[in-house]
């Protein structure tokens, strides 16, 4: 075959250099579309905007490749090698750009079930691995690479893989079907019987990050969960029951003192910020103590967090008002019986401060 010409030359030139135009062009316009996207509500556009935002180069510079190959006429032998070498360029754009798309619709429905406060990644990130694997499956195919024997390969050394990675394993698998049963989800409060507790930040494909009320982030193996007893504070439902454990003294009218610290549970669940309004209040007397009459209030909370705040100042109030009213929170009281059958009366002794 002849040399290519000059004209020739020239025109596949201009095609590379139109193209690299286009493709600036094209990106300018993709990136004008998903900045327009973001304001939406609607989370689809987005997807499709980034999509086209990251075909625009690929697409436009192997497109223009291949048309200047084509003005150059070059020999089969050559056109076959520029032509798998584009097709798997464009193939591994493509793949990365579906990869991205199909974990952000995986993602999307998944914020769309556990809620906008949720920051799950372990079902974004298997779905990218699959796509990815794929997408290179399909290129080495192109290239004229055979994946029957390397999918034998992978079969056998997927054993020794998964031998040699079990725990890993495990805790993905654990990771995945803790986010299936909905057994706990990114917000939830939630205990374990090996003693951590605190709020789920994320799930990710090997451990479980929650946040303790001091702020800081521990990180669990996800195998942990299906090893202990975990107590869910945010199931069946967010709100809760608070108990408050409070005694009197044996000579107090108990229905008076029922009223009052009804009264005063109303007024915090109406007035401090986590309580639910209009709950209603139980007092529940339960024990002859040595020196007092004990009983548990049953409050009502919005989420596990809240009970610090409505305890703090129900027995703030509980105590002010008892004082107002002349109810008694007594002091632990012992009578030592001396020989002479006079009883003394040690109460001095037992109290904490003298």
């Amino acid at each position: 075959m002849s040399e290519p010409t000059w004209a020739q030359i020239i025109s596949s030139i201009s095609v590379v250099v139109g193209a690299l135009v286009l493709a600036v062009v094209l990106r300018v316009a993709a990136g004008r579309l998903t900045r327009r996207a973001g304001d939406t509500r609607w989370a689809w556009d987005d997807l499709i905007a980034k999509l086209l935002h990251d075909l625009a180069i690929p697409v436009a510079i192997t497109g223009g490749g291949w048309i200047a190959t084509l003005i150059l006429e070059p020999e089969d032998d050559a056109r076959n090698i520029v032509a798998k070498v584009l097709s798997a360029a464009i193939i591994l754009a493509v793949t990365f750009a579906l990869a991205r798309l199909i974990a952000g619709i995986v993602t999307s429905v998944t914020l769309a079930r556990q809620g906008p406060d949720s920051s799950i990644t372990i079902f974004g990130n298997i779905t990218r691995v699959i796509v990815i694997g794929i997408g290179l499956l399909v290129m080495l195919q192109g290239l004229g690479v055979s994946i029957t024997p390397l999918l034998g390969a992978l079969g056998v050394g997927g054993l020794a893989v998964a031998l040699a990675l079990q725990d890993t394993l495990a805790n993905l698998f654990a990771g995945v079907h803790v986010l299936a049963s909905k057994t706990m989800e990114p917000g939830d409060y939630i205990k374990l019987s090996s003693g951590q507790e605190g709020y789920v930040v994320d799930i990710n494909w090997r451990n479980t990050s929650i946040r303790t009320l001091s702020d800081n982030i521990e990180v669990i193996p996800n195998a942990e969960f299906s090893k202990s007893i975990l107590t869910n504070f945010h199931r069946p439902a967010q709100d809760m029951s608070l108990l408050v454990q409070a005694s009197v003294a044996y000579d107090s009218d108990l229905e008076r003192v029922e009223k009052v610290v009804t009264e005063v549970g109303a007024e915090v669940m109406n007035e401090v910020e986590g309580g639910v309004k209009d709950a209603e209040i139980l007092v529940r007397f339960h024990t002859f103590a040595d020196s007092s009459i004990n009983f548990t209030v049953i409050l009502r909370i919005n989420e596990f967090g809240e009970q610090f705040r409505i305890k703090h100042e129900f027995i703030k109030r509980l105590h002010r008002r008892f004082r107002a009213e002349g109810i008694e929170i007594p002091f632990p009281t012992r009578q030592l019986l001396l020989p002479n059958g006079q009883a003394k009366d040690l109460a001095a002794l037992d109290r904490p401060y003298g």
